[in-house]
């Protein structure tokens, strides 16, 4: 039996996902969860084979968690499943570790030979994404090499440009707004800029924000 922990932060979209992937007989639905924190708790408990990972959540980004779960569960594989397909979105998914990446789309019985592919460490991606992954590699070969930002950085300055306050941006991630100064100013520092309309403009201009 494969071992399944489905995240995502609607959930209506859980239980259809559970539905779909319950009349497997070899995929075992082992449990949920509605945010990136919360899926890498479950996974240090139920310790399950593979992570369907949505990834954009309010309540913890999908990429960050990748990253925590397959950092600390280097045997746990997670399958990103989103409704997302911009390159940024497939970059930053592949670049946490992510096994593959799907949408919301995907047939049943695909998305099941994909829950065992990744099971199995096999790379999954249809070849439409694989076609803007190529083109997202390419683009970010051809700027200027510099410090990458964390998933966590990314995160913060996408609530920045949204306009959010440091205790704003705290409170939607739960953290201080001491450490969201933080998280910006390593950020400024990587970009060589000096303020937050700077860092937006261009981590924009580097593909290093997610589409909206």
């Amino acid at each position: 039996m494969i071992r399944v922990l489905l995240v995502d932060d609607h959930p209506v979209v859980r239980e259809g996902i559970r539905g779909m992937l319950s009349a497997e007989p070899d995929l075992d639905i082992v449990g949920d969860a509605g945010s990136g924190p919360e899926a890498v708790a479950r996974v240090a408990s139920l310790v399950p084979d593979v992570v369907l990972m949505d990834l954009r959540m309010p309540g913890g980004d999908g990429a960050e968690a990748t990253e925590r779960i397959r950092a600390e569960h280097p045997g746990v594989h997670v399958l990103v499943l989103t409704t997302y397909d911009t390159d940024t979105d497939i970059l930053r998914a592949v670049e946490a570790g992510a096994t593959g990446y799907l949408l919301k789309d995907t047939p049943r019985a695909e998305l099941a030979d994909a829950v065992r592919s990744a099971a199995r460490g096999e790379t999954v991606l249809s070849g439409r994404l694989a076609g803007k992954l190529l083109t997202g590699v390419r683009q970010r070969n051809t700027e200027p090499e510099g410090p990458a930002l964390s998933p966590r950085e990314v995160e913060v300055l996408r609530l920045a440009a949204d306009g959010l306050t440091n205790a704003a941006i705290g409170r939607t991630l739960h953290i201080s707004a001491t450490t969201v100064k933080t998280h910006l100013m390593r950020v400024y520092e990587k970009l060589g800029v000096g303020d937050r309309t700077a860092a937006v403009s261009q981590a924009m201009r580097r593909g290093l924000l997610p589409e909206k």
